[in-house]
């Protein structure tokens, strides 16, 4: 399976990308900001990486590699997570620092938003974001996911608890 848009293609990942995956992910400011933990080695990143293959048959989850068409570099992660029975799919990602803000996650997340939508025609997509991490809280509503409310203490993260912001889109909002 392979997704493209203007600048990026998104690909599932193979053992080669792990460790780009690991240079990318381990970093401080990304587990700050995201679920992703820090420190991420190789070995964690060949660990997520040998998991893909299953979700993918099963369709329970589509992790992929956002790949810069320019370079043919690594720039971060989509996954859209996919329940089946309520039809709904989480979208979730991380961007590596060397390329914030160059709206590569909002171009994916649409990407990924319209496969969920057309292709596995699932009725609902959302999201979640710590409430201190405003970009990701921009992909969501540029993506078109409307603000649903706060999980007030959802997560021990980084020694204390923190609110997320919940985001969703139905079928019907597009």
């Amino acid at each position: 399976m392979h997704l493209e848009t203007k600048r990026l293609l998104l690909r599932p990942y193979n053992m080669e990308d792990a460790t780009d995956v690991s240079a990318l992910a381990d970093d401080e400011e990304i587990a700050r900001r995201t679920f992703v933990p820090h420190p991420y080695t190789v070995e964690d990143a060949e660990s997520w990486i040998s998991t893909h293959a299953e979700f993918l048959e099963e369709g329970s989850a589509y992790p992929l590699a956002m790949i810069e068409k320019e370079s043919g570099r690594l720039t971060g992660t989509m996954t859209l997570r996919v329940n089946t029975k309520h039809r709904n799919g989480e979208l979730a990602y991380w961007v590596g620092q060397p390329f914030w803000g160059r709206g590569y996650a909002s171009e994916a997340a649409q990407c990924v938003t319209d496969f969920g939508f057309d292709s596995l025609e699932l009725e609902r997509i959302w999201g979640r974001a710590l409430s201190d991490n405003e970009a990701s809280q921009k992909v969501m509503t540029k993506t078109g996911l409307l603000y649903e409310g706060v999980l007030r203490h959802e997560v021990f993260h980084d020694g204390e608890f923190k609110d997320t912001y919940m985001y969703g889109m139905i079928r019907a909002d597009r």
